[in-house]
């Protein structure tokens, strides 16, 4: 592997998982703030940031042991597709041509990608500087049932302005699906409930779902209801709805999670149509990092991307991606201490 490297000071340390070599790249601003990323899965395992008084804070949820991410069934940190969230019964029709995917989800559904999907997917670093990384993969054509071959790379950066900036590109030699999202599982506050932080969310509608978290079809007004984030509140209750975004497509605001105590805030930035609020309530307990402990509702999800089973709902955002054509997804999450 040839990794080009911007920085002489850039530190990139081999680990294996499941049986492969596996790249951790370790990224740091000129603020203090400190991001670990790992080639399998491109996963962002680790996210520190400054507080008013000089400490840092761990804001996302990453395992201990680096053999957790072998299975990672929460999806902890990973970039996901081909297509993110679930596709009903695993079944799509394009251009006239049926295709069934592996139905690996609760509830007769295809869940983010497949059994291994590109989470559980050796990514190879292309460069790495001491504040980013650049990461490929190449999917085959029929990998996890999908057509076409594609290929993707994603470039994370830590900012001077302490966001960290994720942007997603995928190019294909066929018509296929292409919708992709980060699922880190954020924390403002160690130990905190997610139900304990603020939210507000730039978005007046969203789509419920069936239980097995298929989108009924409909869009409805979120106004007066649970899922009325317009104005910051406190989450209060546990959550797995997506909210359609505000305003038209391109790098704007969407949302910002404020910790219990109002100390820290993240801002979430981004071109995606759809935002999935997940409060965690599957999170299963481990150990994570410095001895924090993960569980149910200890860490939550702001996946920004399109929305789930959209390539069997017409008048959803389309996932479809064709030869000639670029899938961009590109989302920040800045954090600002208060």
């Amino acid at each position: 592997m040839t990794i080009t490297s911007a920085s002489s000071s850039q530190t990139i340390r081999s680990h294996r998982i499941g049986g492969e070599e596996v790249q951790e790249v370790l990224l740091t601003n000129q603020a203090g703030a400190r991001a670990s990323i790992l080639s399998w899965g491109a996963v962002l395992r680790d996210l520190e940031v400054p507080l008013k008084d000089g400490s840092l804070r761990r804001v996302v949820l990453g395992y201990a042991d680096l053999a957790d991410y072998a299975a990672n069934a929460s999806y902890l940190g990973t970039v996901v597709g081909r297509v993110c969230n679930r596709i009903a019964h695993g079944h799509f029709t394009l251009d006239g041509k049926e295709y069934q995917l592996p139905v690996n989800g609760a509830g007769d559904v295809h869940l983010h990608g497949g059994d291994k999907g590109f989470t559980r997917r050796n990514w190879s670093v292309l460069e790495a500087g001491g504040d980013f990384v650049v990461l490929a993969l190449v999917s085959p054509d029929g990998e996890e049932g999908y057509p076409g071959k594609v290929s993707v790379t994603c470039r994370y950066e830590l900012t001077e302005d302490n966001a960290l900036r994720m942007e997603i590109e995928g190019h294909t030699d066929a018509p296929t699906l292409l919708n992709m999202t980060n699922h880190s599982y954020f924390t403002l506050a160690d130990g905190a409930m997610a139900a304990q932080h603020w939210l507000e969310v730039a978005s007046d509608l969203h789509t419920p779902a069936a239980p097995n978290q298929i989108p009924t079809g409909e869009v409805l007004s979120s106004a007066g209801t649970k899922y009325d984030f317009n104005a910051l509140r406190q989450i209060g209750e546990d959550y797995e709805i997506n909210f359609v975004l505000q305003g038209p497509r391109g790098l704007r605001p969407v949302a910002r999670l404020v910790s219990p105590h109002r100390d820290l805030e993240m801002a979430v930035i981004t071109d995606q149509p759809g935002l999935l609020f997940y409060t965690g309530a599957g999170l299963p307990e481990a150990r994570g990092l410095d001895g924090q402990m993960h569980g149910p509702s200890l860490g939550l999800c702001l996946e920004a991307a399109g929305f789930a089973d959209s390539v069997n709902r017409p008048h959803f955002p389309s996932p479809v991606l064709r030869p000639g054509e670029t899938y961009r997804n590109i989302c920040e999450y800045r954090f600002t201490a208060l």
